[in-house]
């Protein structure tokens, strides 16, 4: 086949694992990378907790549930291969009531049915072998979860898209793309580039890459940032790895729990409130043109209905130290106000329908020229190799039609 031309817009972990993955799938191809910030990993990919999900909590038969699985297995071995700090620590999802043991019992069902190995459902005191400081009455114990660290996986994937021939352009934020018979030209902060091929991993800003690309948003990316404490050093031996809550079938998110990190410490968080810039890491990170985006949506006054005692739960904990402790409280109930000292925070790019329901699963929407990741939540950076591979061999199937 002829040699083809393949820009990927955005390069956070999807986006690098995709480049990565087409120069294997097409050696052909000449792959380029771009990415607005000076370097690669600046948001979701550098700002999350570094956890390898395995697929426990994904609907059966879903893109979340078959790529996470095979994903976890595929980051692993790339570790592996690579010397990547990783660890496969478990975890434990903890119930903290009988209505959540009920909850526990289905989620101990689903894990099974997606493939997942050496779950154990817990009582207090074989729980408490695991985590000696946990509370709650029953755990599901999930062996194969793990942590990783996700910056250095990007690292990696940049030296070596560099390696075999690729190029990654940084501070090259696309600002307008015209289609053409045979491809595209786009005009970014970088210059100009006429791929045959585009395919839109830009994470935050996918719904507008879209958009530039002539797709009608309909659903767009509503930004929540999830707020995080640490746990200080004399009081880290609380937590030895993982300790998860039973996820409220009521509110799409999974609620604050605690996460040793790769790199030593251990996370307390993250809640959910709507950021009020798309990279918005800090409360008072306002971007007009973001909020109005995200105010101006009617999903979003239709989710906020829908959820409105969780929505404001969120919120006021977002402003409470000591709502923050007592949520967590319930996981280890040792952990006390002056434990916690101010973390991190990440932003979510969350697709949302115009009916305020949230899109679950990752999506994936293909054009003769294009093919746009307009979802792509967790646990896409555990399956992100694996969303890769999935696209590339749609990117292949395209060019050589």
């Amino acid at each position: 086949m002829s040699s083809k031309r393949i820009v990927i817009i955005g390069g956070g972990i999807v986006g690098l694992a995709t480049a990565y993955k087409l120069q294997k799938r097409c050696p052909w191809a000449y792959v380029t990378v771009l990415e607005k910030e000076p370097a690669v990993a600046q948001h979701q990919s550098g700002h999350n907790s570094g956890v390898l999900h395995c697929g426990l909590y994904y609907k059966p038969g879903s893109s979340k549930a078959r790529l996470a699985v095979s994903g976890v297995r595929e980051m692993v071995a790339f570790c592996r291969e690579h010397e990547i700090p990783h660890e496969l620590c478990g975890k434990l999802v903890v119930a903290t009531d009988d209505q959540e043991l009920a909850r526990l019992r289905a989620l101990h069902e689903r894990g099974q049915q997606n493939g997942l190995g050496g779950l154990r459902l817990l009582s207090r005191d074989e729980m408490r072998g695991i985590e000696p400081h946990v509370g709650g009455i029953a755990a599901l114990h999930v062996p194969q979860e793990g942590i990783v660290d996700y910056p250095k996986v990007c690292s990696v994937l940049a030296q070596k898209i560099e390696a075999q021939g690729g190029r990654i352009a940084t501070r090259a934020r696309v600002v307008e793309m015209q289609a053409q018979s045979d491809g595209w030209i786009l005009h970014s902060t970088a210059g100009g580039f006429e791929p045959h091929f585009v395919v839109n991993c830009a994470g935050l800003h996918c719904d507008r890459v879209s958009e530039l690309a002539g797709e009608r948003r309909e659903v767009r990316i509503v930004p929540f940032r999830g707020e995080y404490y640490k746990v200080k050093a004399e009081r880290r031996s609380l937590v030895r790895n993982l300790i998860y809550p039973v996820p409220d079938p009521q509110f799409p998110f999974l609620g604050v729990h605690f996460t040793r990190l790769i790199g030593g410490g251990v996370e307390a968080g993250p809640n959910a409130v709507l950021a009020f810039a798309r990279e918005g890491y800090r409360k008072s990170d306002v971007n007009l043109s973001d909020l109005w985006d995200a105010l101006s949506f009617s999903g979003l006054w239709n989710f906020l209905q829908q959820h409105r005692r969780k929505s404001w739960e969120e919120l006021r904990r977002s402003f409470s130290k000591g709502r923050f402790c007592e949520s967590l409280q319930k996981l280890v109930p040792e952990i006390r106000l002056e434990d916690l000292e101010t973390g991190g925070a990440g932003v979510r790019a969350q697709a949302m329908s115009p009916d305020g329901t949230l899109v679950q699963d990752f999506c994936l929407v293909e054009r003769p020229r294009a093919l746009h990741v307009l979802n792509a939540p967790s646990p896409a950076a555990t399956a992100s190799l694996a969303i890769g591979e999935e696209i590339a061999a749609r990117v292949e199937s395209r060019l050589s039609q």
